[in-house]
C-alpha cells in the first residue's frame, strides 16, 4: 500500500529530524530518503523551491549511503538538516 503525499512528507521530515537530533543514522534510512524523494518528485504538489530542497536532500542521502563514516557525514550537515526540516514544514 503506497503512502499518501502527506505521509511521505511526514516520514521524510521525521528521518531528517532524527538525523539532526541523534547525530547518527543508518544506510537504510538514507536509502529510504532516496525512495521518498523519488516518489515526491513525480508528485504534482511540489513547486520549484520544494524541488530544490528535495534535490539537496537526495544528494545528502546519496553521499550518506557512500560515506565511510555516516555519523560524521550527518554531523557535518547539522545546519542543513535544520533548514531542510523547516523547509519541508512548508510543503503541506
Amino acid at each position: 500500500m503506497p503512502l499518501e503525499y502527506h505521509d511521505q512528507v511526514t516520514l521524510l521530515k521525521d528521518i531528517l529530524s532524527n538525523h539532526q537530533t541523534d547525530c547518527c543514522g543508518s544506510v537504510a534510512e538514507c536509502q529510504q530518503l532516496e525512495r521518498l524523494i523519488k516518489s515526491l518528485m513525480v508528485n504534482g504538489h511540489i513547486d520549484h523551491n520544494s524541488m530544490q530542497v528535495l534535490n539537496e536532500v537526495y544528494s545528502y542521502s546519496q553521499s550518506g549511503i557512500n560515506a565511510s563514516n555516516l555519523d560524521a557525514h550527518i554531523e557535518s550537515h547539522q545546519e542543513q538538516l535544520s533548514q531542510w526540516v523547516d523547509d519541508i514544514d512548508q510543503f503541506s
